[in-house]
């Protein structure tokens, strides 16, 4: 199975998209799936506040895991991991038509009515899962790039 087919498959198990995302690179970021879909469980649906996409957001999850900085004196990792946020954020709005969650689906998901409209257009359900394929997808992008650090 591939990341992206987990990832969907996950999703399609009712996680968020960024648990999905996470999840689906836990073992290359030195996670466990449980604690992946732990970790990126509130990050769903723009934060709940449809800001930036779960999706992209798991994947810059993904990203901090594998070139973040977590030695203050190491800059150059500082500086990758700006370049690899930089790089997911700009590819992800390229290929998404942007990285806000409310922008994307076209409604507001923080109140009743928006959800209520994503629910009946079934963005959640068919909109979303492209969200996270596009993610896994710019990930492969920049891990093949890039190298695993």
């Amino acid at each position: 199975m591939t990341r992206k087919e987990k990832a969907l498959q996950i999703f399609a198990q009712h996680f968020h998209c960024s648990q999905a995302v996470l999840a689906a690179y836990a073992d290359l970021g030195g996670i466990t799936e449980k604690q992946a879909l732990k970790l990126g469980g509130c990050f769903g649906s723009g934060m709940r506040q449809g800001e930036v996409c779960g999706a992209c957001t798991g994947a810059l999850m993904v990203l901090g895991l594998l070139y973040g900085q977590y030695d203050k004196e190491d800059t150059a990792s500082r500086q990758l991991s700006n370049e690899v946020n930089d790089d997911m954020m700009k590819r992800f709005a390229e290929k998404c038509g942007s990285y806000i969650c409310n922008t994307i689906l076209g409604c507001d998901i923080r109140t009743k009515e928006g959800i209520q409209h994503a629910r009946d257009t079934k963005l959640f359900t068919e909109l979303c899962p492209k969200m996270v394929a596009h993610a896994v997808d710019i990930l492969e992008e920049i891990i093949a790039e890039r190298g695993i650090n």
